[in-house]
């Protein structure tokens, strides 16, 4: 049997060291939530800032992600609108959501990458389930560029965002889908 620390220590990497730019053209930030208990209500985060570090080791690996609470959009303006008002989200006093990782493990196609996420003055610790989809040369300009999709699992009530409990569900599922840009002469 293998240690995970072990394997974390020795797994060969096939991203570039370095600073990976993330390429917001092709990223989302995506959530779902449970309405009355009996249907799902979908949206996204328009705005975000994220950039991955990468090590010659995946212990080394690092990212970090800053998302604009106000940029939400779930198809409805009037219900965005509510979502960022004082009695739910209330972006005037949290106007981001961060999330820095802490340690990063796997190998292939499947990884772990545990971090802490923080929303307004709260910060607790969240896993993440990511799938490595692959590099790419882009034919235009010759950038390579790595796809990430991670997903997860929050609880509002662990952040101080417990309104509306019965009308809105505890849990919020998360699913990112990210590029980056390799770092130039990488």
């Amino acid at each position: 049997m293998t240690n995970d620390t072990a394997t974390t220590a020795t797994t060969a990497l096939p991203l570039a060291p370095g600073h990976w730019a993330l390429d917001p053209f092709h990223s989302s930030v995506n959530f779902t939530i449970r309405h009355l208990g009996i249907a799902k209500v979908r949206g996204r985060f328009e705005r975000l800032e994220a950039g991955l570090f990468v090590g010659e080791r995946a212990e080394d690996v690092r990212v970090s992600a800053t998302i604009d609470l106000a940029s939400v959009n779930t198809g409805n303006a009037d219900r965005d609108a509510h979502v960022r008002a004082a009695d739910l989200l209330d972006v005037e006093k949290r106007p981001t959501m961060t999330y820095r990782s802490t340690r990063v493990s796997g190998e292939g196609e499947d990884w772990t990458m545990e971090g802490e996420l923080t929303i307004g003055d709260v910060t607790r610790p969240v896993t993440l389930a990511v799938e490595f989809g692959g590099l790419v040369d882009v034919p235009m300009d010759g950038s390579r560029h790595a796809g990430f999709e991670a997903t997860g699992e929050i609880r509002r009530s662990d952040f101080g965002l417990d309104f509306a409990p019965g009308l809105l569900g505890d849990v919020v599922k998360i699913q990112l889908d990210m590029q980056f840009v390799e770092p130039k002469g990488a």
